[in-house]
C-alpha cells in the first residue's frame, strides 16, 4: 500500500467506504496501513473531485457514501461484476438500444479487462424468453471464462449431494433459454456433443488443455435441438412443406428439421410426453405424415376423437348435471 499513488490510495479508501457503509478512520487506516490524517487526506481528495463521502462524529461514527449530483466511481470485484450482469438479465432482458442496456454496457465497459471480458460474455449470451433459474455466480464465472479463453474443464456435476459424477468437456458456450442456463460443450466421457444445467455444476477445474469451438457455431440453435432429444420415445414426421415453411411453424425444440427435397421435410426427435407432442403437431397448417412413433400416433388419434367429439353438435348440449359438457366455468 505504501507504493500506490495518492489516487490509488483515494480509490482504495472509496472502495472501502462502498463497501463497509460507516467505517471509521481507525478502522480505514488500519486496513491500508496508513496513519489517520493520511486517511483523512484522501478523503478529502475525493471531495474534491466531487464524490460525496459523508462522516459523522462519536463513537459509532464513520464514513459513508452520501447522495450528490453525480454518480460515484463504483468498485466491484469479479463475482459482484458478473453477479449484477446476470441480476439484471434475470430481471430484463437488456437490449443494447434500451436504457437498461446502454446502463449495463457502461457497466461492463468501466471494468478492468479480466473482469469486462467474462461479464461482457454473459450479457451477449444467446438468450430465448425470461429466465428465473440463476446458478452460482462464481461457477458461472468461471465457465464463462473458460469457453472465452478456449480451456477444457472438469466439472462435479449432478442433481443432489447423492447423485453427481464428474464431466471433462471442452465448454463451447453457455447459453441462456427459457429460465435455464445451460453449457454447451463437447464430452470427453460420452465423446458426443452434451447439454447440461448450469445450476446442477457444483465445481469447475479449468484444465491445462484447450480446444476451439466449432466453426459457425450456432449455441442456442445447437442447445435447442440437443433439448429435443434423448428423451423416451423416438418421433419421425414427414411434412409435405419447405424447409423454411416447417422452421417457420416448429420451434427447435421440437426436434431436427431435414430436407428432403424442396417440397417436402423430415423432423425427427424425442418426447416424453406423447399427447403433448401430438397437440404441438396438430397446430402445423401444412399436411404431414408420422412414421412409426406408436406411442404418438395413439395420442394423435385420441386427440382426434376429442376434436372430432367436440365438434359434433349431437355431443355439444347440456350436460345432464345443468352444465356444459366437458367444461367446466371457472369463478372469477
Amino acid at each position: 500500500m505504501h507504493d500506490a499513488s495518492p489516487a490509488a490510495r483515494a480509490l482504495l479508501v472509496l472502495e472501502m467506504v462502498q463497501n463497509a457503509p460507516g467505517i471509521s478512520a481507525e478502522r480505514l487506516a488500519d486496513r491500508l496501513g496508513l496513519s489517520d490524517r493520511a486517511v483523512r487526506r484522501h478523503v478529502a481528495v475525493l471531495r474534491e473531485a466531487g464524490i460525496p463521502v459523508e462522516s459523522t462524529r462519536g463513537r459509532y461514527g464513520g464514513y459513508r457514501i452520501g447522495r450528490g449530483l453525480r454518480l460515484p466511481p463504483l468498485m466491484f470485484t469479479a463475482d459482484e461484476a458478473l453477479g449484477l450482469v446476470m441480476a439484471v438479465l434475470e430481471g430484463h432482458p437488456a437490449g443494447e438500444d434500451d436504457p437498461v442496456g446502454q446502463a449495463l454496457g457502461k457497466i461492463v465497459r468501466a471494468l478492468p479487462e479480466q473482469l469486462a471480458r467474462p461479464a461482457d460474455a454473459v450479457r451477449r449470451l444467446p438468450a430465448r424468453g425470461w429466465h428465473v433459474v440463476v446458478p452460482d455466480v462464481e461457477v458461472t464465472l468461471r465457465l464463462v471464462e473458460a469457453s472465452d479463453s478456449g480451456r477444457r474443464v472438469r466439472l462435479r456435476y449432478g442433481h443432489d449431494a447423492g447423485r453427481e459424477w464428474d464431466v471433462e468437456l471442452d465448454p463451447w458456450a453457455v447459453v441462456v433459454r427459457h429460465r435455464r442456463w445451460y453449457l454447451l460443450g463437447w464430452s470427453h466421457d460420452r465423446q458426443a456433443r452434451r447439454v447440461l444445467r448450469v445450476d446442477r455444476v457444483r465445481s469447475v477445474t479449468v484444465l491445462p488443455e484447450t480446444f476451439a469451438a466449432p466453426s459457425g457455431l450456432d449455441a442456442l440453435n445447437a442447445v435447442e435441438e440437443q433439448l429435443s432429444m434423448g428423451w423416451k420415445h423416438a418421433v419421425e414426421v414427414i411434412i409435405d412443406a419447405p424447409l423454411a415453411d416447417c422452421r417457420h411453424w416448429l420451434a427447435r425444440s421440437l426436434g431436427r428439421l431435414e430436407e428432403i427435397d424442396e417440397r417436402s421435410t423430415r423432423l425427427v426427435a424425442t418426447t416424453d410426453e406423447p399427447a403433448w407432442y401430438a397437440a404441438q403437431l396438430a397446430n402445423l397448417p401444412m399436411p404431414f405424415r408420422l412414421v412409426g412413433s406408436p406411442e404418438v400416433r395413439a395420442a394423435m388419434a385420441e386427440l382426434g376423437r376429442r376434436l372430432v367429439a367436440a365438434s359434433d353438435p349431437a355431443t355439444a348440449g347440456p350436460h345432464p348435471s345443468g352444465g356444459v359438457r366437458a367444461c367446466r366455468q371457472i369463478p372469477r
